[in-house]
């Protein structure tokens, strides 16, 4: 089982560089059809503006999230027009608050959506919402990458963040492609509870089950040293010079995470390695 469907969604061609690079690299790679989904966010707030104006606005924004998918779809086919990679386009023009469903559409045929990390730079609130959608509507894993885009060879060592959630076991399931081409997998377990089926051996049923697998699996326990799981996990990411993290994404709810942070929005604001995730 490989890739064979690859997805990412372009808001702004100037932003989409290393998003592209990687996405037509790993199309490459898995000899995959690569889809790119180009929108064009009408953000109109609507009840913001007076009555009178209402209409007009909505015409004029609609009218520039129009163009701005035009010139969107327009960088993106001359990106890919000289590519030896499989490809389609699709343009979608979309108010904010609904671009869930195109997306979710398109998500949810394909085994894996490359996107940009929505924190921790500039605040787009469009990355956020694209990201959400393909997880929770598309129930697609996603690839979010950093600024620095993707490395050329396929992740050697991998760092896989297990607390016994469904969202883990998902987002391993959905990973196990790169697992088994990996070198070395580092099943990291931060404060085990001291109850549960795992209490006498954390990471140890998933150690087994990845070995069924041909996966070549580590198991390292660390103790909370720092205020947020996702520090220690991501200086335990640069301690074995992991090149991927695989986690599962989102395991309290999206209103939770947006208003009192969590271990999801924390890795997405802070990793410098790209992260693999499902939910």
């Amino acid at each position: 089982m490989g890739y064979k469907s690859i997805l990412t969604i372009v808001t702004d061609p100037q932003l989409s560089t290393a998003q592209m690079d990687a996405a037509i690299a790993l199309a490459r790679r898995e000899d995959a059809h690569l889809d790119i989904l180009c929108l064009g966010i009408d953000r109109t707030q609507t009840g913001y503006y007076y009555a009178g104006a209402t209409a007009v606005i909505h015409q004029e924004t609609f009218e520039f999230a129009r163009t701005e998918a035009a010139e969107t779809e327009a960088a993106v086919r001359a990106r890919l027009a000289a590519e030896d990679v499989r490809w389609a386009v699709e343009t979608v023009v979309t108010q904010l608050a609904t671009l869930t469903e195109p997306v979710a559409v398109q998500a949810r045929f394909s085994d894996l959506v490359v996107l940009p990390k929505p924190y921790g730079g500039k605040d787009n609130h469009d990355l956020e919402a694209v990201l959400e959608a393909a997880l929770f509507d598309g129930r697609s894993p996603v690839l979010v990458l950093p600024a620095t885009g993707l490395e050329p060879a396929p992740p050697s060592r991998v760092a896989i963040a297990w607390n016994q959630s469904d969202e883990a076991l998902i987002a391993i399931r959905a990973a196990l492609p790169i697992l088994k081409a990996a070198s070395l997998v580092n099943i990291t377990v931060i404060d085990p509870p001291s109850h549960g089926p795992e209490r006498s051996d954390p990471g140890g049923l998933l150690s087994q089950f990845l070995s069924r697998h041909g996966v070549k699996a580590e198991v390292s326990v660390l103790a909370r040293t720092m205020p947020r799981v996702s520090e220690v996990l991501c200086r335990h990411a640069r301690d074995i010079d992991a090149d991927l993290i695989v986690m599962g994404g989102y395991g309290h709810s999206r209103f939770r995470e947006a208003i009192l942070g969590g271990a999801t929005r924390d890795m997405l604001e802070i990793s410098e390695v790209p992260v693999f995730m499902a939910h």
